[in-house]
């Protein structure tokens, strides 16, 4: 019958898993914060140009005088 009892240190095991791990590195906000406010930026800077900008004429200027 085999001993219940082991050789190894089960304190000492988890120790060596942790170890052993990779640390987590917490994940940083400012990069993500700061592109969505550049794309907002450029969002309303491009809705504000496309209001603020003259109409496109589709008939020609000269036609538009009565010249032939």
């Amino acid at each position: 019958m085999a001993s219940p009892f082991s050789a190894i240190d089960p304190e000492a095991m988890a120790r060596a898993r942790t170890l052993l791990l990779r640390p987590v590195r917490p994940q940083k906000m400012w990069p993500v914060l700061a592109a969505a406010a550049v794309l907002a930026v450029s969002a309303l800077a491009f809705a504000a140009a496309m209001i603020l900008a003259p109409p496109i004429t589709s008939e020609h200027v000269a036609h538009e005088r009565g010249a032939t």
